[in-house]
């Protein structure tokens, strides 16, 4: 097992649920009014925005390193009904990507303590996106106000930096929302705090 694997495993490991189950809202700002169609979650984990997606009749295809992960997501995938709309891949980005085009492809907080090629991840990421379609990458734009001391001491890359790391390749693309975003969250022990996120969103006019 590789490294990331087991750090991605162990991690799932240590709780029955790791994440809400919510659906990011950065993705559903951005998916809410858009018609369905085929869509990629780029490290979908327990399934929370694949899952959004698939309920709003979206084909999702959502990818993650870590079976619990997707172990999990198949479990709720097949509660609600949605095996017909939703496919689990076990895959490690830094190494290959899934195959085929997507009106949306979502990269949600793609972010590790230990090893993930970035800049791999997005340029295939934006080779994926259909013509039409749109490319959402959101990440932490700074530490939660809660966070321990080393995480609060981490410099975070700001979106200016982000967006020049995502290779668009060839193609034209239209900027329709870059930029730093803040919203409203709760800390573990229910402190109120505000969070600052990287939000940017590139759609795709042509591929020459």
């Amino acid at each position: 097992m590789s490294e990331v694997k087991q750090h991605w495993e162990e991690r799932y490991a240590e709780r029955d649920r790791i994440w809400s189950g919510r659906v990011n809202p950065w993705l559903a700002d951005v998916a809410e009014p858009l018609p369905a169609g085929r869509a990629l979650d780029l490290g979908c984990g327990e399934g929370g925005d694949t899952l959004w997606l698939a309920e709003r009749g979206w084909q999702v295809v959502g990818v993650d390193i870590s079976d619990t992960a997707l172990g999990r997501a198949a479990e709720e995938t097949a509660r609600r009904g949605l095996t017909d709309r939703v496919h689990l891949v076990q895959m490690n980005l830094s190494e290959s990507f899934p195959d085929g085009t997507f009106d949306l492809v979502s990269a949600q907080f793609l972010q590790s303590m230990v090893h993930l090629d970035r800049e791999r991840i997005f340029a295939a990421a934006a080779r994926a996106v259909a013509p039409g379609g749109l490319l959402i990458v959101v990440d932490h734009g700074a530490a939660p106000p809660w966070a321990p001391q080393h995480i609060l001491d981490h410099v975070f890359p700001g979106v200016d930096e982000v967006f020049a790391a995502i290779d668009l390749g060839p193609g034209r693309w239209e900027r329709l929302r870059v930029g730093s975003v803040e919203r409203d969250a709760v800390g573990p022990d229910g402190q109120p705090g505000v969070l600052v996120d990287n939000l940017i969103v590139v759609k795709r006019l042509s591929t020459d």
